[in-house]
């Protein structure tokens, strides 16, 4: 909404009503926010440890276990993004609200799960595992833009949410000058 207006009034809401009151209800809720910011600061400090490693040669234990910590907790926002899902809209995934959420997703776990694979089995130097791992990477950075876009949709089209103010300005006198 802009100034208490839906800017596309024949977009579909993100949520119907009774989406909204289970998405409220559901402390799955709760656990995908958190999950999502521990996510995004594991996410982080991998990327920092896997850039180190490709610049310098160094740390590559250090990022390898790094990048499976993120693994595992995007499997576990995967697994409980899914009940979330089930919950608010009645599918595990693949809702109409979600659609292309979910189809990054899975390329994102689909990446990710080829670097656990790799790792156990071989295939990639050194090197060309944590090159697969930037390209999960770049997926996944493009997969949470998606669900932050997401959020601000659902804020805007919140009822609680006040539009916002509009903000006068006023000029400012500098030297005696009106700006």
């Amino acid at each position: 909404m802009v100034n208490g207006q839906d800017p596309n009034p024949k977009a579909p809401r993100l949520y119907t009503e009774a989406e909204r009151r289970r998405r409220d209800a559901t402390p799955w809720t709760l656990v995908q926010g958190v999950l999502a910011i521990v996510q995004f600061a594991v996410f982080l400090v991998s990327l920092a440890l896997v850039l180190r490693y490709l610049l310098t040669g160094n740390g590559f234990t250090a990022a390898t276990v790094s990048v499976v910590v993120k693994t595992g907790t995007l499997y576990a926002i995967m697994v409980t993004g899914s009940i979330w899902e089930k919950e608010v809209f009645g599918r595990y995934l693949f809702a109409p609200a979600f659609y292309w959420e979910d189809v990054v997703s899975m390329l994102v776990l689909a990446l990710h799960t080829g670097y656990l694979l790799v790792l156990a089995f071989g295939g990639l130097s050194p090197r060309g595992q944590m090159l697969l791992v930037l390209a999960a990477y770049a997926v996944y950075a493009v997969n949470a833009a998606q669900f932050l876009l997401k959020l601000r949709k659902a804020r805007l089209e919140s009822p609680h949410v006040a539009p916002p103010a509009k903000r006068i300005v006023k000029p400012t006198l500098r030297w005696g000058v009106a700006r």
